[in-house]
């Protein structure tokens, strides 16, 4: 039955792929609906230079964005590290660690922190600044389990605790949570993933940066706080698959994938991406976004010695320019 149920998702996945893109009201139906959007930012150097598609070819921390089963791949401990250059001076940064504690159970933990950089505060009496400057923090700190089921099922979770500050006078606070699954399927050599991230409560902000001064009020002062909003739930499913070479120890490897991803602000968009491994020494990767307003082409590769491995990514934004994201792991 579990494979059945599997290979159903396959099947549903391509259609998803194959679909032809939306009509452009379609796509902004939805935009702009939820809160806490920086938590779709992705993260993970190998992912990102594969177009995102990391939900079924995750490994370790780096994947652990994209689907928290990722770091029942480790062997034994690692430390993950990167820095991205955003654009519009936007910068966000991870660091995390996780371990095996017994044969099939995993832990780690993984810190994610974004910071615009400082920008103009305008008002409407003064609508080209003030001459004050602010910026946002938005930080998320997961704690994520890892169980290897079988030697071809992996499951993961985590819990994720979210906050976002502006102008150190207005906040947001919640947690949330991801849950996601890893599958060898025995067809065809095919790999399933599947995930769903930022499933919580809804959200509001508070603080005395939504304090206004009101002459009708018996104080004076209005204190305001914002409606409710939902978080961006996401659903993720996608496959991969070696074309070239089976494990890390083959001399040439070539891997493939592509992910159907469904966020709940958003209409459906894609990501495809392929690895080239050299000896599990040397890699170069590729990929681009399907039906995405703005992620086109990505690049990237990397290089890994005995424990140590250092990646790079690139996207092109269109419009919004470049970005930048390096990373470092040590395994040990």
């Amino acid at each position: 039955m579990l494979k059945i149920y599997y290979i159903s998702l396959i099947l549903l996945s391509g259609i998803i792929l194959c679909q032809d893109p939306p009509d452009p009201p379609d796509a902004v139906t939805k935009v702009g609906t939820s809160a806490a959007n920086w938590l779709k930012i992705e993260s993970g150097t190998r992912g990102i230079a594969m177009g995102g598609s990391q939900v079924a070819s995750g490994r370790g921390l780096s994947g652990s964005y994209f689907n928290p089963a990722s770091i029942a791949f480790i062997d034994n401990s690692e430390v993950y590290f990167s820095k991205s250059n955003y654009f519009a001076g936007i910068t966000h940064n991870t660091l995390g660690y996780a371990r095996k504690l017994t044969p099939t159970d995993y832990v780690g933990i993984h810190l994610f922190y974004l910071d615009s950089g400082l920008m103009d505060v305008t008002t409407v009496p003064s609508p080209d600044g003030t001459g004050e400057t602010f910026n946002v923090l938005d930080l998320s700190l997961r704690m994520i389990y890892g169980k290897q089921l079988t030697d071809r099922l992996r499951m993961g979770g985590s819990i994720k605790y979210i906050h976002e500050k502006i102008l150190h006078t207005v906040h947001m606070q919640s947690f949330v949570f991801d849950l996601g699954s890893n599958f060898q399927t025995g067809v065809l050599g095919l790999i399933l993933g599947m995930s769903v991230s930022n499933f919580g409560p809804d959200v509001q902000f508070q603080g005395e940066g939504l304090v206004t001064e009101e002459e009708d009020s018996p104080t004076n002062f209005d204190q305001k706080i914002t409606e409710k909003f939902s978080v961006p739930l996401v659903f993720r499913l996608g496959i991969q698959k070696y074309l070239i070479g089976v494990d890390e120890n083959s001399i040439n490897r070539l891997t493939v994938s592509a992910d159907a991803i469904n966020p709940i602000d958003y209409t459906v968009y894609g990501g495809l991406g392929a690895e080239y491994s050299w000896r599990d020494i040397a890699f170069i990767r590729g990929g681009t976004k399907l039906f995405h307003d703005t992620a086109g082409l990505s690049l990237g590769g990397g290089l890994k010695w005995s424990m140590f491995a250092v990646d790079y990514a690139y996207v092109n934004y269109g419009i919004l320019e470049e970005t930048h994201q390096f990373g470092i792991s040590l395994e040990f």
